[in-house]
């Protein structure tokens, strides 16, 4: 199974551009996972017949969102957290708005595992977006991972917004306690590897100089002055099956560029 995920930001403008159809054609996904897809479903009007499409949209327009385009149908489709789990750990609007309806999460069900698309909300430039991230998002999130656990192995890809270490984003020192390098956020991913999930990335590569998105100043794409926000882990048991997992930078169109994994079933 050969799986892909891409923060698009704003997959009608990639569309538009003529680079999202071509993109799929050459690496033939099996399951494509989309964060900040900024649309309703039908907006972008892609055509690719092979592909069962699901939407979790953002109920403000232009905003967030997440896609699961799948080659075989799932056996059942979860959108958001699950209100039990996201009132367990207080999870609700806050002065940006509310997480729980903007379209941030997608799960996918298949006979051998769980596939989650995810979108986890920004810290902001001024971090009052951390109290959100660090009580409630993150442990929520962390929570339903665990629970489809029970049942069978779950991937789990997207934007997580946070550089989980100092070799996951190009200027460190710099960037120490600025958003998407806190204490917080890294705790916050460090809590799905202490949970037993695996980065698959780092299974097979290892230093810096590998990143999934740069901002538009400075040439910073060109330089490869980046961040490697953008990951897909899977459970401990699914480890010895990941064959291999890559960063896609020479696909543009979006900021961040596509990963991909593919696991052996």
């Amino acid at each position: 199974m050969k799986i892909f995920s891409w923060n698009v930001n704003g997959i009608r403008a990639v569309h538009k551009k003529g680079l999202f159809v071509p993109f799929i054609k050459t690496h033939t996904p099996d399951i494509v996972c989309l964060q900040e897809t900024k649309a309703q479903q039908g907006q972008a009007e892609i055509d690719m017949p092979e592909y069962v499409e699901y939407w979790n949209s953002a109920e403000k327009k232009g905003y967030s969102g997440t896609a699961l385009f799948s080659k075989k149908k799932p056996l059942a489709v979860i959108y958001g957290i699950p209100d039990v789990i996201a009132g367990k750990y207080g999870l609700k609007a806050d002065e940006y708005g509310d997480p729980r309806t903007e379209g941030r999460v997608i799960t996918a069900e298949f006979d051998e595992m769980y596939i989650v698309t995810v979108y986890t909300p920004n810290a902001k430039d001024d971090l009052t977006r951390i109290p959100l991230r660090h009580e409630h998002w993150d442990p929520a999130f962390l929570a339903f991972m665990k629970y489809l656990e029970k049942k069978k192995p779950v991937v789990f890809c997207g934007d997580l917004n946070v550089a989980h270490t100092p070799d996951d984003l190009a200027r460190p020192k710099e960037n120490e306690g600025l958003k998407g390098f806190t204490h917080e956020e890294r705790q916050g991913f460090q809590n799905f590897i202490d949970a037993g999930f695996v980065d698959t990335f780092r299974m097979f590569h290892t230093g810096n100089g590998f990143y999934t998105w740069w901002s538009h100043f400075a040439q910073s794409r060109a330089r490869n002055v980046g961040w490697r926000i953008d990951y897909i882990l899977v459970s401990q048991s699914l480890r010895s099956k990941v064959v291999r997992a890559d960063i896609h930078p020479e696909v543009f169109g979006s900021d961040h560029c596509p990963v991909s994994v593919e696991i052996a079933l």
